[in-house]
């Protein structure tokens, strides 16, 4: 095994571990058991970028890697172009149900692999500039002549924007204005249009009055801004949106009216899909069993579940990587030593490498596996922080420290999550009171 990694990466990705937090980027070099996946979601990726939408389902337990796994994707969806979104669901914050909410928050955590989030102003930017630049390969504009040009990308802009003003007028005039005031280096109108096309609320009466537009974004109004969105992502070069729901099985805890208009959303969100009214979008929840086949859940809604239903056999090897669902088994023992030996060589240390050999990562595994109860699924977290913090660094440090000899593994009850901390019992954990 042979990773290609920059060293600002190989920090990045170590660092996260430490922390106990899944990285930012560098995912494929931690993908452990993802390959049977590749050449369906590659598929859908292709098909998202010919101007279709897809749609899944992520199934897994707590600890089965759904985190992971789709900021793996997304980096692997950014890589070809894509732009992409991680929203967590939550009962205050970001109800599923009031989609005006759910819109902000895809615009504040909107990402490209040029641009961190949130990248609204470089994609609106670069939407611009493709226009001027589609001018000016007509060849009947001159490159100097500012006035003709700003004349012939108003109007490439009104048959650009022709679709969406249908749908959205308000959210085609933000985008007139917007570019109005860029040209014209306005910067506060500039920056309160932006706001209003991220569904901010409360911009400033001075920028709305500038483009005409009025009031803040709701609901239904949100899906017609989603569908603008992709239309100016497809332009300024993007061939389209990952958006990932994650922690769809929120819903669960929340109050039965606010989860039955939730499901109904999403309901509604998958026929649209289906419908090909958001073309370029590539749509990802992930939720847990319970959320899937439980009666508070997906099955409260009739509709709903039958969309989502796929038939899982008992041995997930043959799960049809194209189905609506996709089952994420977890980890195995042989797994999270695999999954070990790749942050040893990340890591990057000739120590390490001398003294950390796979028969550890074993026992590390089977330990830390123990105090969590014997549920590998679990593990993986603590797994790698305890790796990272604990041995690797200790063993890069200090010259004759040796695990075998210098480490006993303690699992202290406030390190944990909820999850880990009810798989653990009590007699497993060494509190230090």
């Amino acid at each position: 095994m042979s990773l290609e990694i920059s060293a600002r990466r190989r920090k990045d990705i170590i660092d996260a571990l430490r922390r106990g937090v899944v990285p930012m980027n560098g995912l494929d070099a931690l993908a452990v058991g993802l390959g049977r996946f590749e050449a369906a979601l590659d598929d859908d990726l292709d098909r998202v970028a010919g101007g279709g939408s897809v749609f899944k389902a992520i199934r897994g337990e707590y600890g089965a890697g759904k985190t992971f796994f789709t900021r793996w994707l997304a980096e692997r969806a950014k890589r070809r172009g894509f732009a992409a979104a991680e929203v967590q669901i939550s009962e205050l914050e970001t109800p599923l149900h009031r989609m005006e909410t759910v819109y902000r928050r895809l615009v504040e955590n909107l990402s490209t692999e040029q641009f961190p989030p949130s990248a609204l102003r470089p994609i609106l930017d670069g939407w611009i500039f493709a226009l001027e630049e589609d001018v000016l390969a007509g060849g009947t504009v001159a490159e100097d002549d500012q006035a003709a040009l700003d004349a012939a990308v108003g109007n490439l802009l009104e048959v650009r924007l022709a679709q969406i003003s249908r749908s959205t007028p308000g959210f085609a005039a933000a985008l007139r204005g917007y570019r109005a005031a860029t040209a014209a280096a306005d910067h506060v109108n500039a920056d309160g249009l932006a706001a209003w096309l991220g569904g901010q609320p409360h911009v400033a009466a001075t920028a709305r009055r500038a483009a005409g537009v009025k009031g803040d974004l709701d609901h239904f109004a949100a899906m017609s801004f989603l569908q603008g969105l992709l239309t100016v992502l497809r332009d300024s070069g993007h061939p389209g949106l990952l958006l990932v729901l994650d922690e769809v099985e929120t819903l669960q805890r929340v109050r039965s009216d606010a989860r039955d208009k939730a499901l109904n959303a999403l309901r509604q969100l998958i026929d649209d899909i289906y419908a090909g009214r958001f073309p370029g979008l590539f749509l990802i929840i992930t939720g847990t069993p319970a959320f899937y086949d439980g009666t508070q859940g997906v099955q409260r809604l009739a509709p709903l579940a039958q969309r989502l239903a796929t038939d899982f056999g008992p041995d997930a090897r043959w799960d049809n990587p194209r189905a609506t669902q996709l089952r994420l088994p977890g980890f195995s023992l042989d797994a999270l030593v695999e999954l070990g030996a790749r942050v040893r060589e990340i890591y990057g240390s000739p120590a390490v490498a001398d003294r950390v050999d796979d028969d550890y990562l074993r026992q590390l595994a089977t330990a830390v596996t123990g105090k969590l109860g014997g549920q590998v699924g679990v593990a993986p977290r603590v797994y790698l922080k305890k790796l990272v913090a604990d041995v690797l660094d200790r063993v890069d440090q200090f010259a004759d420290w040796d695990p075998r000899q210098h480490y006993a593994l303690t699992v202290r009850s406030d390190e944990l999550t909820d999850v880990e901390r009810n798989a653990a019992s009590a007699d497993d954990i060494n509190l230090q009171l």
